[in-house]
């Protein structure tokens, strides 16, 4: 039987594979499907009826369609896997909403900086800011520091129970960890072992390879 849940875009990209952690760890049979930028593809009709800024991820739910990544990621826990959200905990849901806004503002813009300069500024032959990486891994080290005090206190970040704060994580620190800069987070301990127990679940197994399938087949 064909998956009804539908993600539209290269698994490659940190933001489709965020929304694939997700569906992963939520135990959701999804179908990935192409998307030919090359073609201009993403500004099809088909497309835009689907995302009207031409965009991707774009999630298809049946007939439902919805885009934006973390938008994405929170239909998914609170249709599958609502524990993900810390549904029936009314403390341990604000702590999950504290950590997806200190995701989203505090460490998405620093490590998204990064990743643009060294791992997509290359693909398209173009010259790394090595001062822009500086700055902003120095900028991101501040920011650690505070991951680093609330994991010395509490095994994932909104309490003793892993959500999707912790899962939206995944798929920028897979794509930092095959670099020379994976090498910050041995300066926080608690952040280490808290991204070790994170890359080990099968989920992250899982959309690590199809990023790694999906660039060998983008260089082909």
């Amino acid at each position: 039987m064909e998956p009804v849940v539908k993600v539209y875009g290269p698994a490659m990209s940190w933001n489709i594979a965020r929304v694939l952690v997700s569906l992963e760890e939520s135990g959701v049979k999804y179908e990935l499907v192409a998307v030919d930028f090359a073609a201009a593809e993403h500004k099809s009709p088909a497309h835009l009826a689907r995302n009207p800024f031409g965009q991707v991820p774009v999630l298809k739910d049946g007939d439902f369609c919805l885009w934006e990544s973390r938008a994405i990621t929170k239909y998914i826990c609170r249709k599958y896997k609502p524990e993900l959200l810390g549904v029936g905990n009314l403390e341990g849901s604000a702590m999950v909403d504290v950590w997806l806004e200190v995701e989203a503002h505090h460490y998405r813009p620093l490590i998204e900086a990064v990743l643009m300069e060294i791992r997509i500024r290359p693909i398209f032959g173009q010259r790394v800011d090595e001062r822009a990486v500086e700055e902003n891994i120095d900028k991101l080290k501040k920011v650690l520091d505070v991951y680093e005090s609330r994991l010395s206190s509490s095994k994932y970040l909104a309490g003793d129970f892993i959500s999707l704060a912790d899962l939206n994580h995944v798929s920028t620190m897979l794509c930092l960890g095959i670099t020379i800069y994976t090498s910050v987070l041995d300066m926080y301990p608690h952040v280490r072992a808290w991204w070790d127990d994170l890359k080990g679940r099968p989920a992250a197994r899982k959309v690590s390879d199809l990023m790694h399938m999906s660039v060998k087949n983008d260089l082909k």
